[in-house]
């Protein structure tokens, strides 16, 4: 069985008549196979009404303080819960100060924004909310106008038995997107044993992702193709974002950032923290010339030689990390 299948929709709710945010009649969570069951926070726990208002604010541009943006207005279901600008625009057009990263499988992060400053997913949400750049609002205000909508007030106490607040804005959201899991690309199903999911050039690519020569999966690997660690990939010489020291102050962390997944990375282009590379091929070949000199620049880093055909190799099987059902799937979609 290609899925595990851990929460189903009680029926009685498919005779319900028609709301904002209706429950979908199919599993909420499922889980690729292969990965492990995703941990819902006690308070928090997966149940459709939380689901259901949660992916209603995401697509909802009541969080912003002019109501002209929503989560969704950065992370693009058709682009992986990513962007395709290197700097999303906010309230008012202002561009976002950082590229936004794709939410597939976020479920799984130990720590959230780019330099890990932030704890949990539920706190998370508050960062665009009260970003000048973003959302430019506050949270008690994002509540207040809620409460003023009844169909959002009778959704909240029937989700965490309680009137719109903080609590339930912050963890309705984050519920939904624990649910983003992505995990049936072409890679998925030739490691599952199907022998013509990759082609003989994904295949080629994919020994090289693995190999000692290029060591891609000593920072993505596992199931998600990360070890969320802060590393310096070579970019600049000198950056203007300082990255984790930004949070830590400490020297040894400028510049770095944490890896992201690279699920689905066909989609997510513009590349790297500022969105600076347009292109796979432009990231390969980043990689290939071994990178600027920066102090914290990763031993990693290091020309490696790539012929022609190697290249267009890799690329093949980093086309093949892309889970078309993932992208696709209605349930995802406003």
């Amino acid at each position: 069985m290609r899925y595990l299948y851990f929460l189903l929709v009680a029926a009685s709710f498919l005779s319900c008549e028609k709301e904002p945010g209706e429950i979908p009649a199919e599993p909420l969570l499922v889980v690729p196979l292969g990965f492990p069951e995703p941990s819902f926070p006690e308070g928090n726990e997966l149940t459709p009404e939380r689901w259901t208002l949660g992916k209603r604010l995401f697509f909802d541009p009541v969080l912003s303080s002019d109501g002209t943006v929503s989560c969704a207005s950065c992370h693009l279901p058709a682009q992986a819960f990513s962007d395709t600008k290197a700097f999303s625009p906010g309230v008012e057009g202002r561009p976002g100060l950082r590229n936004a990263p794709t939410l597939a499988n976020v479920a799984y992060h130990p720590y959230y924004t780019r330099e890990g400053g932030v704890p949990t997913l539920e706190m998370q949400v508050l960062v665009p909310i009260q970003e000048h750049n973003e959302f430019d609002f506050n949270i008690l205000l994002v509540a207040d106008r809620l409460n003023q909508d009844s169909t959002y007030v009778r959704a909240s106490w029937e989700a965490y038995g309680r009137a719109p607040d903080a609590f339930v804005i912050t963890r309705s959201i984050a519920c939904f997107e624990r649910t983003l899991l992505s995990g049936n690309a072409p890679y998925d199903r030739y490691a599952s044993g199907i022998s013509h999911a990759l082609s003989d050039a994904g295949r080629r690519g994919m020994d090289l992702f693995f190999s000692e020569k290029l060591a891609c999966s000593e920072c993505h690997g596992g199931f998600n193709f990360t070890n969320y660690a802060f590393e310096n990939n070579g970019l600049y010489e000198t950056y203007a974002d300082p990255g984790r020291f930004r949070l830590t102050g400490l020297e040894t962390d400028r510049a770095r950032f944490k890896t992201p997944t690279l699920r689905n990375v066909a989609l997510t282009a513009p590349y790297m923290h500022d969105g600076s590379l347009a292109t796979l091929d432009a990231v390969i070949e980043h990689y290939d010339s071994g990178g600027k000199a920066h102090p914290q620049c990763s031993p990693l880093i290091k020309p490696l030689g790539l012929s022609p055909q190697e290249k267009a190799d890799l690329l093949r099987f980093l086309e093949a990390l892309t889970d078309r059902e993932f992208i696709q799937n209605p349930k995802f979609k406003e």
